[in-house]
């Protein structure tokens, strides 16, 4: 009886493991096979769309923003410019001030996970690129924190 009992479970397990590699199959050829050709004709005009890398530009001192519960963020980043900004640096007024708007009265729970940050800084950068984008030229394409402390 041990031996039937075996072969029963051997069996089940065997078509489970057939049912989930032919859902596996159907769903790579199906809706993966459609999201490759999706993603290849993204990946072209996204391409096509970067803009070239230029110089970077610091910002010069830290800056302390408040956070909520009297707590606070030292912030310190470079601002990654578009080849079409040409050689002189931008004016980083502009780029402090939405920092320190978008960072206040956050909370260093937001802050304290990568997801946290990653998400406020997409956030910041959609606004600096579009204050720093003039005639449709885009002069600025990527920041890079170079002090990021809470406490």
């Amino acid at each position: 009886m041990a031996d039937e009992k075996n072969g029963a479970e051997a069996s089940k397990k065997s078509s489970k493991k057939m049912l989930i590699i032919i859902v596996a199959a159907v769903v790579l050829l199906g809706g993966g096979g459609g999201a490759f050709f999706m993603m290849k004709g993204d990946s072209a005009e996204a391409e096509a769309k970067t803009p070239e890398k230029g110089s970077v530009t610091a910002i010069e001192d830290a800056l302390t923003i408040n956070l909520a519960d009297s707590h606070y963020l030292k912030l310190q980043f470079a601002l990654q410019q578009t080849a079409d900004a040409g050689s002189e640096s931008v004016d980083t007024s502009e780029a402090i001030e939405l920092a320190i708007d978008e960072y206040t009265g956050k909370t260093v729970a937001e802050l304290s996970t990568e997801k946290g940050r990653e998400t406020i800084k997409e956030e910041l950068l959609s606004k600096i690129v579009k204050a720093y984008t003039e005639d449709k030229k885009q002069m600025v394409m990527g920041i890079y924190y170079t002090q990021f402390v809470t406490q």
